[in-house]
């Protein structure tokens, strides 16, 4: 399944069932996780990329002083 899953940050991401779980991956840039529900890994994938895309925030400013 594809779909449009983060209005924050633009993203489409598709979600696959893989044995009991639900692996969620944003295709733009490959950050996963993964949930016991489509709507768990939905979630778990938009924290990761919360983290992902403050990490990236925060290297990029280092990088600039």
């Amino acid at each position: 399944m594809k779909a449009r899953c983060f209005d924050k940050y633009k993203g489409d991401c598709s979600v696959q069932k893989d044995g009991d779980w639900y692996v969620a991956k944003c295709l733009e840039n490959s950050v996963a996780s993964q949930g016991k529900t489509i709507e768990k890994s939905t979630e778990n994938l938009r924290e990761a990329l919360e983290l992902f895309y403050e990490d990236s925030v925060e290297i990029a400013l280092s990088k600039s002083s």
